[in-house]
């Protein structure tokens, strides 16, 4: 068989991507928040007063396991709910002042582990790699 796996662009991608994680978790260690708990924060502020069903399409996870972490945030005291004017049966979620005060402290910190990911990598190849993975996401 000439087939090797560490050759497989799915191989490959689920290597980086379990280690950037890594990374990315002990950089975050410090300040109680996994990267998936991060992730949930991160979209909340992108665009607050959003429902937690598009929290889940944002981060690709599903509803259960969002709602779990929105508690998690809620009890932290980095998010908040608040009754949907429109559906009074539904929640929009908003940052509190100290969850925006953690997205602050933690953008920078996930934006310079970009930086050493593409350490050494010329600016056009970067562009080129992120295009690719575009594009399998969009195969996908």
């Amino acid at each position: 068989m000439d087939y090797s796996l560490e050759q497989s662009v799915g191989f490959m991608l689920g290597l980086t991507h379990r280690k950037a994680v890594a990374l990315l978790a002990t950089k975050f260690k410090p300040y109680d928040i996994t990267t998936e708990q991060f992730s949930v924060l991160f979209n909340i502020g992108k665009g607050e007063g959003v429902n937690q069903k598009e929290v889940a399409l944002r981060v690709f996870k599903d509803q259960p396991t969002t709602a779990r972490i929105i508690d998690l945030l809620e009890k932290k005291g980095w998010v908040e709910r608040q009754t949907s004017e429109q559906d009074r049966r539904a929640y929009l979620l908003y940052l509190t002042t100290e969850g925006r005060t953690m997205l602050d402290n933690l953008v920078p910190i996930e934006r310079e582990m970009n930086k050493e990911l593409a350490e050494g990598i010329p600016e056009d190849q970067m562009e080129a790699f992120k295009h690719t993975l575009s594009l399998i996401n969009h195969n996908l």
